[in-house]
């Protein structure tokens, strides 16, 4: 497959749709599970935090930015630790410096500066940690002194997001006494939780819920253990929409390197894809590695009816599908996408009325299209706001456009690099 043009005159890619669809992809390894096992793994508290030491007890992980950022501040710890764009690592780091002896701060883009971060500082505080702000109140950057921590319990609202308290969680076990949190309201991204909580559990910590809304964390520390990065569901969900968007007939997509039984909750999207015509088969291959097979079979539903507040990160590729395929839609749960890289819902609404589609917002947490369409523009060029998610939702639409722009096509290499470098141009 041939890679994507770049536009001579203002770095944009120019996509054009492939006449065929047939490819096996090289999937990167999940930022999720790579971030909580690096983190975990950290604080087990090792004689050496080396690179090398990191990639061979942490393996096949994942060589995006927020993976990178977040292993030169383990393995280098400087006094000014600044993770870019990483969220990710902007709060499980936040954490695990309260825990970690010295004084650093941590702070990332202009975009991440206003990226709220109050929760968790707040969190860490009532816990005693020594952490301050260095600017506006409630944001980064943060000045932060590790120290011993008591423990104890903590209540937190736990429908913005699960990373405050996964950060939290992965600190439990370093606790004196341990730690008990009670969540209020809906939890948003509750896999995250679980995926959370199984890593922890594979170094050794005992942590569970102990109610539908409270999480308990004993405190004892945890075990340097070996540990392999599974391939990423979130990557794998914009070759579905490939498939579904893709003209040729027998479209086919091959993706090594995925669990049928997986950590990831967003290993969903093979049931969300279903409606819409894509259907998943797990093959075992010689070597013994799960690799997941996609065809089409059967026509896309007429609507489209999903909660997201467990899979938010698969709401661009979803939306961006439906719109593309005439599927009128209404997700639920997606309050958190207001928080994200940029503001995903607005974002959403002004790339798509280029398109000549026209959704709605209803509520802090409802996306919905009920047909509503404008003139689209005749050249349309997305817009990607510094946001990885918005560049890979949109290139599938070349798939039915012919071709489509992409602005700063750069962001991807957040949590896919190799991207481009896959895409099926003609």
């Amino acid at each position: 497959m041939a890679n994507a043009k770049r536009s001579t005159n203002d770095g944009q890619y120019i996509l054009t749709a492939p006449k065929r669809l047939n490819a096996e992809i090289k999937l990167p390894a999940s930022k999720s599970l790579s971030g909580r096992a690096l983190i975990t793994y950290a604080l087990t508290r090792p004689a050496s935090l080396h690179r090398e030491v990191l990639h061979n007890v942490v393996s096949n992980l994942s060589d995006c930015d927020d993976t990178q950022v977040m292993i030169a501040a383990l393995a280098d710890m400087p006094e000014v630790i600044d993770i870019k764009a990483a969220g990710t690592a902007m709060r499980f780091l936040t954490a695990y410096l309260s825990v970690t002896p010295g004084t650093h701060t941590i702070t990332g883009t202009p975009r991440m500066q206003h990226r709220p971060i109050s929760i968790l500082v707040d969190a860490l505080r009532e816990l005693g940690a020594d952490v301050k702000y260095l600017g506006e109140e409630g944001f980064p950057p943060l000045r932060i002194t590790g120290k011993t921590l008591a423990g104890g319990t903590l209540s937190l609202p736990a429908d913005v997001s699960s990373q405050y308290i996964s950060a939290l969680l992965m600190i439990g076990p370093t606790l004196s006494g341990g730690l008990t949190l009670n969540l209020e309201g809906s939890i948003a991204s509750r896999p995250y939780i679980d995926m959370t909580l199984a890593v922890m559990a594979h170094f050794g910590a005992h942590a569970s819920w102990t109610s539908p809304s409270e999480l308990h964390v004993g405190a004892g520390g945890y075990e340097p253990r070996p540990y392999f990065v599974e391939n990423d569901w979130s990557a794998a969900s914009y070759w579905y929409e490939m498939m579904a968007l893709a003209q040729d007939e027998t479209p086919q997509v091959t993706l090594p390197g995925l669990f049928k039984e997986s950590l990831q909750g967003d290993s969903a999207i093979r049931e969300m894809f279903r409606p819409l015509g894509i259907e998943t088969a797990f093959i075992r291959r010689e070597d013994g590695t799960e690799t997941v097979c996609l065809s089409r079979q059967g026509k896309p539903c007429k609507h489209l009816d999903l909660d997201l507040i467990n899979q938010p990160d698969l709401a661009q590729t979803l939306i961006v599908s439906c719109a593309m395929l005439g599927v009128t839609f209404r997700f639920s749960g997606l309050a958190s996408l207001k928080i994200k890289e940029t503001n995903r819902t607005a974002a959403l609404q002004t790339e798509l009325r280029k398109l000549g589609v026209v959704i709605h917002e209803e509520g802090d947490s409802i996306i919905y299209w009920d047909g509503e369409r404008q003139e689209a523009e005749a050249d349309p060029a997305i817009c990607t706001y510094e946001d990885h998610r918005m560049a890979m939702a949109f290139a599938p639409v070349c798939m039915r456009l012919g071709s489509i722009r992409i602005c700063n096509p750069e962001v991807v290499s957040k949590s896919y690099p190799n991207f481009w470098t896959e895409f099926p141009c003609s």
